[in-house]
């Protein structure tokens, strides 16, 4: 077994100097530059499941949730979130949300909403 070199001293020098209040400032500092990946990442992606929990809270059943889910993933629109793609769906095709969401899945047609999804990333 290898014994550990101890490099603590070496390692602490830029901190032996600090005051309590300064090193908690750069704990914090350095736990915000830690977090704010993992933060971003929880805000601008989502996955299947997360989407069909949505959906599931708008009154879908799983079943129902899974298969808008996999027409959504289909027209590669899970950035924009399932429950979004339905509304929208819905706002396009004068429909309830619950009309909407059975008819994306009867029909497995979202051209028409892609497109406007492409229109607005665009402006």
């Amino acid at each position: 077994m290898k014994t550990r070199k101890d490099d603590f001293e070496v390692r602490r020098k830029h901190l032996k100097d600090l005051s309590d209040h300064e090193l908690k400032t750069y704990f914090y500092k350095l736990l915000d530059d830690l977090i704010d990946p993992i933060l971003n990442i929880a805000y601008k992606q989502t996955s299947p499941s997360i989407e069909r929990s949505v959906l599931l809270r708008m009154g879908f059943s799983s079943l129902e949730a899974k298969a808008i889910v996999d027409v959504v993933l289909d027209y590669g629109l899970i950035g924009h979130g399932a429950g979004h793609v339905v509304y929208r769906y819905a706002k396009y095709h004068q429909l309830s949300i619950r009309e909407a969401g059975l008819k994306i899945i009867e029909t497995s047609h979202l051209d028409e909403i892609k497109g406007g999804f492409i229109h607005d990333e665009l402006e």
